[in-house]
């Protein structure tokens, strides 16, 4: 009788702890997600959580991370900045998440942000390199990706080793295109060059033709272009119908695969830049454990975009371990900034309690003439 006694109020004390942190009970753990699901951009969130949701669907299956299943609640904040603010607001105040993941985009980031930050909650996992989102340091923030920064000086140090001399940017008209404007200024800075020219899009919109048109009057040896797919797919057309000879460069945020399937065959040649491992590859750990488990949970179409959201899932799942049986906030936050060069199967990431910037990797690609990717 006395150890039942003491059993029933060591699982009353249990409750009460699980119960004090939002979003964790005895038996889950829900996770909130606010990204673009309708719309032009529609394809970069719902990929990010499909690639989210493989890895958690699998960690569930084997019981969960320390006996509790992780739930996954989503918002759509349509990757316009006005809606930004309400979606996370919903995910805290409704939904009760204990933690953010996958979120999407630049300036939704930038509108997202304040709140995060002001409710102290953890987020893993943005799909934007920009250096706003980095830079003041922000202790709730942890990137699994390399920033647009890195992407476009790896761009720009190929155009110049083939001879590229003229190099132009044709960007949207915010603050994600504005990242990746002033990370190739800086990457051409660094070689005594200056941008050849620019052009803009406004946001979900494919407005191009006066870009298109501004940018092939320059005659350009490549464009790097910071957009969204539907738009790319758009100005690459143009561009192509007023007989330009330039090389076309993306940086990664354009969601690779929706950006082949949208340009088809007039996709040959293109290039991107990747912050992830190569998904249709079998040489990396992580990707293998990547494809088995997204088809195990019936998602085939293996991309760019989804393998992301599968490392931030996996970054996660790795801090919460660490936060321990009773997990606080705080609690993951410390845990994931003591993930020092952590192994997730090929792809590294490391924090401090300085650094929020897990992987500094990017790679190169091209779409080939029947819509796949080389290397």
């Amino acid at each position: 009788m006395k150890q039942r006694i003491l059993l029933l109020l060591a699982l009353a004390a249990l409750g009460r702890t699980a119960a004090a942190e939002p979003g964790v009970t005895l038996d889950h753990i829900r996770l909130g997600q606010a990204a673009v699901f309708s719309g032009p951009a529609a394809q970069l969130g719902i990929q990010m959580r499909n690639g989210i949701k493989a890895y958690l669907d699998a960690v569930n299956e084997k019981g969960g991370v320390h006996g509790r299943k992780i739930e996954l609640v989503t918002e759509d904040d349509r990757y316009e900045s006005a809606v930004a603010p309400s979606a996370t607001k919903k995910l805290l105040e409704e939904h009760k998440v204990f933690a953010l993941i996958g979120y999407v985009g630049t300036p939704t980031g930038v509108a997202h942000l304040p709140v995060i930050t002001q409710a102290k909650v953890p987020l893993v996992g943005m799909f934007t390199g920009a250096e706003v989102l980095r830079a003041p340091f922000n202790r709730y923030v942890f990137h699994v990706r390399a920033s647009y920064y890195d992407e476009t000086e790896k761009i720009v140090e190929q155009v110049v080793s083939i001879g590229g001399k003229k190099i132009s940017v044709f960007y949207q008209d915010d603050a994600y295109g504005e990242a990746g404007r002033k990370g190739t200024e800086l990457a051409l800075e660094r070689r005594k060059m200056k941008i050849h020219s620019t052009g803009t899009v406004e946001r979900n919109t494919v407005k191009v033709e006066a870009a298109a048109k501004a940018l092939h009057a320059s005659q350009p040896d490549a464009v790097v272009m910071v957009s969204a797919y539907t738009s790319i797919a758009a100005f690459v057309r143009e561009m192509q119908k007023l007989g330009s000879g330039a090389t076309f460069y993306n940086v990664s945020f354009v969601g690779s695969k929706a950006l082949a399937d949208a340009l088809g065959k007039d996709g040959a040649g293109v290039a991107i830049s990747q912050v992830v491992p190569f998904p249709w590859g079998t040489a990396v750990p992580v990707v293998k454990e990547y494809q088995m488990l997204a088809k195990k949970a019936g998602f085939t179409d293996y991309n760019f975009s989804a393998l992301e959201g599968f490392l931030s899932a996996k970054v996660m799942v790795e801090g919460l371990k660490r936060a321990g049986r009773n997990p606080t906030r705080e609690g993951l936050v410390e845990a994931l900034e003591k993930m020092n060069d952590v192994d997730l199967g090929g792809f590294y990431v490391s924090y401090s309690p300085k650094n929020r910037a897990g992987s500094k990797f990017v790679d190169l690609t091209i779409i080939s003439r029947d819509g796949k990717f080389l290397r």
